[in-house]
């Protein structure tokens, strides 16, 4: 039997949200993840590198580190890609497509380096290049090192291929999975999103609590690779049996009807909707439900794409005043831009975050301990 060769696997993560995905990876068992600006590192063998794939919330990508050399000039760089061992894990017959970084090197032209190693492939393997290929090897020449990645994942891993409908500005799924780890979130808690758009904390919340795979309705980059076994990759999927609950443990509700019609929708078909719940209705007719106390968790509007700044303080305070009366004992999440706008709510914030980027936009998670009694 052949000894499967163990990769150097990196795991793209949101930025600022690093510690959160390596702390993910640890708890599903993979090999001694480190943190790295952009990601985190682990090792292990192909089937590893599916596991990554088809489990981790957090993840936007997986890249398997393929192999690496030095190279001083384009002749070098040609024949030291000429010599690499494509085959052990591109096809003859799956299209490619390379991209290049250099950076403190000799070689410094990135295009002309990526064309380099795509035609070493396409003449060396006879794997056809293609700008459109689903499939990205990625070079990157730092210090005249050469290091050849393969990206495994295809389309951004935040793409969980279940939800069908979305209103603007959505949390991107990683994203929403990540800020639930970071605000505690264990799976056994009620959760309450009062502005809960098309419901991505809502549904990621109601799959981790009945461990349904992200990966779970969609395909991946690495089923075009010679080192893809169809049959164990469908064990792996149906490795964990999901458990939905039939009773409703979290809560999304928002103003707009539209929101609520997706959100029903998308937990429809993410298959959560016995566990959900949605109701359209404004902030301040936001009911506590009758669950034991656990966490809320909100991505309020903040005023760098939708809404208007004056107004945005008002709804901050009314919704932090309805939080402090309403839910004591229940722990606050807030995702915004402005430290401002999360002060408004009058609530006891801890320190925050760090930043993360936002479609474009910084943000960061301001959090409360469990909520004292109310005054009122």
């Amino acid at each position: 039997m052949t000894h499967d060769p163990r990769y150097e696997i990196f795991l793209v993560a949101p930025p600022g949200l690093e510690t959160h995905l390596a702390d993910e990876a640890r708890a599903a068992g993979f090999d001694a993840p480190t943190v790295s600006p952009g990601g985190v590192t682990t090792k292990g063998t192909w089937s590893e590198v599916w596991r990554a794939n088809l489990t981790l919330r957090g993840a936007t990508r997986v890249l398997v580190r393929l192999g690496e050399f030095r190279a001083f000039h384009m002749a070098q760089l040609d024949k030291r890609a000429r010599k690499f061992p494509w085959a052990d894990s591109l096809r003859t017959d799956t299209p490619v497509r390379v991209e290049a970084v250099c950076k403190r090197s000799k070689i410094y032209h990135h295009k002309g380096a990526a064309e380099r190693v795509a035609r070493a492939i396409s003449e060396t393997l006879g794997a056809p290049i293609s700008k459109d290929a689903d499939l990205v090897i990625k070079v990157r020449i730092d210090d005249n090192l050469v290091t050849i990645s393969l990206d495994t994942s295809g389309e951004s891993l935040h793409k969980r291929g279940h939800k069908t409908a979305t209103g603007k500005a959505p949390m991107r799924e990683n994203l929403a999975a990540l800020f639930l780890r970071a605000a505690g979130f264990d799976g056994q808690e009620a959760v309450v999103d009062p502005m809960c758009g098309s419901g991505t904390f809502v549904l990621e919340a109601a799959e981790m609590a009945a461990g349904l795979l992200p990966g779970r309705s969609r395909s991946f980059a690495f089923e075009h690779l010679a080192s893809f076994d169809a049959d164990a990759f469908a064990q792996l999927k149906t490795a964990s049996a999901p458990q939905v609950a039939d009773t409703a443990r979290f809560f999304g509700s928002d103003r707009n009807a539209g929101a609520i019609a997706n959100s029903r929708k998308n937990a429809e078909s993410a298959g959560v909707a016995s566990a959900t719940q949605f109701t359209e209705a404004a902030i301040s007719d936001l009911q506590r439900p009758d669950t034991k106390p656990g966490l809320v968790i909100v991505n309020p509007p903040y005023g760098a794409r939708i809404g208007n700044k004056k107004l945005l303080f008002s709804l901050y305070g009314a919704m932090g005043k309805v939080l402090s009366q309403r839910f004591s004992g229940w722990r606050v999440a807030i995702i915004t831009s402005d430290g401002g706008l999360a002060k408004a709510t009058g609530l006891p914030l801890l320190p925050p975050g760090p930043p993360v980027d936002h479609g474009g936009t910084k943000v960061k998670l301001y959090q409360t301990r469990a909520l004292p009694q109310s005054g009122g």
